[in-house]
């Protein structure tokens, strides 16, 4: 039996390792060419030390309080010299992925399906000709073809597959948007290059909260597949809002994930005063069913920058400190280190 191990690094990398029954993930890393952190091995020096928060492992008694503390092994941190799973787990790596030479992988791929779902929505199917891995959240960079421009998009399709699917907006001149409506071909190559970004989905443990704006939708839609897939009991609620009615797609979709998890309920919002829709205003006009919990809540925020500082104002002058906030600012440009086309 092998598990499959997620490696982060601090630079926004994820690459993924195989872990054999009973190896350590340093040398499973170190079995895929990726160097992680070491001087000793032995649970000596400390080097190694990482953080896993997803995922079960044995760590042994071999290392040394001064390379491990018991504070530290109770807050998440590892050593992967020592690091044994038993199952598929997260690992942080505190160093950037070049420093373990190492970096994204690339896939080339085969473009299946463009559909315009809107006048301002762009749904892209591909297939992978390798596998490739991700967490539910994440993005890759896809390189537009007949440029060197890459542009980053999050997955909406369930990690596992090689059939891949990404939510654009169509962005009027827009480099993808205008090789997507004007050129693109079923049977097209591009290339893709990640997984990348830290908004994966973490271990649900209690009320989850997901807030999204535009096309900001699209890392939900493949954190709802994968929960569907894997089962969720507790309350998920999604606030979707947008600026114009025709920014709202795929609520088919959505009403689908309602019907099949039982715990799973989401509203749109549309901004625009021109709408006819029945919730006009802001996402944070329309947190009535939001599970708050006074903070006992996992929040997840992927939207356009005003929106992004809007909600964080919203939990301030609420004074609600939830129990973990995870966002994503996405704008229409070149993606920056945390600010990426969705």
């Amino acid at each position: 039996m092998s598990y499959k191990i997620a490696l982060n690094f601090e630079d926004g990398v994820t690459r993924f390792v195989s872990c054999n029954e009973g190896e350590t993930v340093l040398d499973a890393a170190y079995r895929a060419q990726i160097n992680l952190p070491m001087d000793c091995s032995d649970g000596v020096c400390g080097t190694c030390k990482g953080a896993c928060h997803q995922g079960q492992f044995d760590m042994g008694e071999e290392y040394i309080d001064e390379a491990l503390s018991d504070e530290e092994a109770e807050q998440g941190m590892v050593l992967t010299c020592q690091m044994v799973p038993s199952s598929d787990c997260v690992v942080e790596v505190p160093v950037a992925s070049t420093m373990c030479k190492t970096g994204n992988a690339r896939v080339t791929a085969t473009v299946a399906e463009v559909n315009l779902i809107s006048p301002t929505s762009i749904e892209l199917k591909i297939t992978a000709d390798d596998d490739i891995a991700f967490l539910p959240g994440q993005y890759v960079n896809i390189q537009v073809p007949g440029t060197e421009e890459t542009r980053a998009y999050s997955f909406s399709s369930k990690p596992g597959s090689r059939d891949l699917s990404f939510l654009i907006r169509n962005v009027p001149g827009g480099l993808m948007s205008s090789w997507l409506v004007g050129k693109a071909r079923t049977g097209d190559k591009v290339t893709l290059t990640g997984p990348m970004g830290s908004f994966y989905l973490r271990p649900i443990e209690r009320p989850v909260l997901m807030l999204a704006g535009g096309t900001g939708l699209a890392p939900f839609l493949a954190k709802l597949e994968h929960m569907k897939a894997n089962g969720c009991d507790l309350p998920t609620h999604l606030v979707y809002g947008v600026s114009n009615d025709d920014d709202l797609v795929c609520l088919d979709v959505l009403d689908r994930f309602t019907e099949e998890l039982d715990n799973f309920s989401y509203v749109t919002v549309v901004s625009g005063d021109d709408s006819r829709h029945p919730r006009k205003g802001y996402v944070t006009q329309h947190m009535d069913e939001a599970p708050l919990n006074e903070g006992d809540v996992d929040v997840y925020l992927c939207g356009p920058p005003p929106m992004v500082d809007a909600v964080l104002g919203f939990f301030r002058e609420q004074r609600i400190k939830p129990n973990s906030f995870h966002y994503e600012k996405f704008a229409a440009s070149a993606p920056a280190a945390r600010e990426k086309v969705a």
